[in-house]
């Protein structure tokens, strides 16, 4: 698709505010000065927003620390073997590496405010202004800043372009509201000082997985409700039903077709009612039933801002909302809940704003991922939009556990898979389900993104062994024959 200009010659913005420091924000920043702008970030948390303090940062520190525990698991197959004193040891949770959750989320929050000051300084250094504080519309062309520190005066602000880069916060169920020390959202889980001894995690979809497979390799019971037919129900069938065995394969219980419908506290615990009047007890209960937008309350439909119904802002290709001047990034607008999405989207707003060439965001070459064990990636078409629109593809899947270089690892579960136009052989899209899948998946994410063929894909050297060659081996399968 070619670049899109501003077509708004008028609209050279020189003063640029920008509500949320979350990668929409920071990043759009970081644009936005590079082409002369004067910027101004407000931001209520501190610099990264939820995707560093509270969400993406936190909760990846955590899973990699449980992904060593799932590594020493690993230990036995390989021919490392623990003292004898531990495997004589009666409890199993005595034959292996123990977790001090303190330590580990003290570790948790320290990295994720050294990120969060890293990107202070980082705009400060290239000459934004941030202000710590919360941000209101007050029309389309000015914000009003209330200061965090309650000592200081409100501040007002005159735009020619705001960007609105809100978030969104845990969405909670009335009938289980969160204390922050057994009901739980994901990000009041930092507070906790030991190991839950039996974690309930209710909903089953990438944040729900994720912290359930954590914790399960971290050493609690894991009860994870689900209420649908299996956990991801969003993601590709075969993946999901590979992570759902692994789940039940390392001792958690898997509830499927089962609605919670409230939680309380108990003497000493938690319990969860389901909608069939069964009971579920725990020590803890973690609620992962989605988000909702920070939109409400900050002057956005006032000022002439259009919402859906779900309360999101609704934007363009470029990222514009509905009002001259006024561009929306990140979570707030329902495109896509990554990081990697928001900075896009605010990079592609600042790139429009200011006059400079820019191509729309396609999220057909997003590549996303899930953070469970294995992890899940994913790129370009899924199989069940390409049933659902009618596309011809051919597909082919190359388990894990024939890869050289993951029998060396001690690796047996994930696999490989690939679709491609059956004629022209143009790669649609890919799923790959391995550790470090966020990794492996960048050549695929190249295939989409450029409409190369698997044959592209087949005839390029990878390194022998590797995690890698597989991608190559599944592509050489798909190879179609001129006749």
């Amino acid at each position: 698709m070619a670049p899109v200009t501003n077509e708004n010659s008028d609209l050279q913005a020189s003063r640029i505010v920008i509500v949320g420091g979350g990668p929409g924000g920071y990043e759009a920043a970081l644009v936005a000065r590079r082409l002369g702008a004067d910027v101004t970030v407000v931001e209520r948390q501190g610099l990264g927003g939820a995707a560093v303090l509270t969400d993406v940062v936190p909760s990846k520190t955590l899973i990699a620390t449980a992904d060593w525990m799932t590594i020493a698991d690993r230990a036995a197959d390989l021919g490392i073997r623990l003292p004898v004193d531990t495997v004589k040891a009666a409890h199993p949770a005595m034959r292996r590496h123990m977790v001090d959750l303190d330590a580990v989320n003290t570790r948790v929050m320290a990295l994720a405010a050294a990120q969060s000051a890293d990107i202070h300084a980082r705009l400060e250094r290239e000459g934004v202004r941030v202000l710590l504080g919360e941000g209101r519309l007050d029309g389309p062309t000015r914000v009003q800043v209330t200061p965090a520190d309650a000592d200081e005066s409100p501040v007002t602000l005159d735009a020619d372009v705001i960007l609105l880069a809100l978030g969104a916060t845990p969405r909670v169920l009335p009938t289980a509201v969160p204390d922050g020390e057994r009901i739980l959202t994901w990000t009041q889980l930092y507070n906790l000082k030991e190991l839950p001894e039996r974690l309930i995690v209710v909903g089953s979809g990438v944040t729900g997985a994720e912290f359930a497979g954590a914790y399960n390799a971290l050493g609690s019971d894991v009860v994870l409700v689900s209420s649908r037919d299996r956990v991801l129900p969003g993601e590709d069938a075969d993946a999901a039903e590979l992570i759902e065995g692994v789940f039940r394969s390392r001792g958690m219980t898997v509830m499927s077709r089962s609605r919670a419908e409230a939680a309380v506290r108990t003497e000493d615990g938690v319990e969860v009612t389901l909608a069939d009047g069964r009971v579920v007890q725990g020590t803890h209960v973690l609620l992962a039933v989605g988000s909702i937008p920070s939109t409400q309350g900050i002057g956005l439909e006032e000022a002439g801002v259009r919402l859906t119904p779900s309360g999101h802002v609704q934007v363009d290709k470029v990222s514009r909302t509905s009002v001259r001047g006024i561009y929306a990034a990140g979570d707030c607008t329902g495109i896509l809940p990554l990081a990697s999405v928001a900075a896009m989207q605010g990079r592609v707003a600042m790139s429009h704003a200011l006059g400079d060439a820019v191509s729309p965001i396609k999220l057909r070459t997003v590549a996303a991922n899930i953070f469970t064990a294995p992890e899940i990636a994913t790129v370009g078409y899924s199989e069940e939009k390409l049933k659902e629109q009618g596309s011809k593809y051919v597909t082919t899947t190359l388990p894990l556990a024939r890869n050289p270089r993951a029998k060396m690892l001690g690796m047996r579960d994930g696999f490989v898979k690939l679709f491609a136009h059956p004629e022209a052989g143009v790669v649609l899209g890919g799923v790959v389900v391995a550790p470090r899948a966020s990794e492996l998946v960048f050549p695929i994410t190249l295939a989409v993104a450029h409409r190369l063929t698997v044959d592209d894909v087949a005839e390029a050297f990878t390194v022998y062994p590797s995690l890698s060659g597989s991608i190559a081996e599944v592509a050489r399968m798909l190879h179609h024959r001129e006749d």
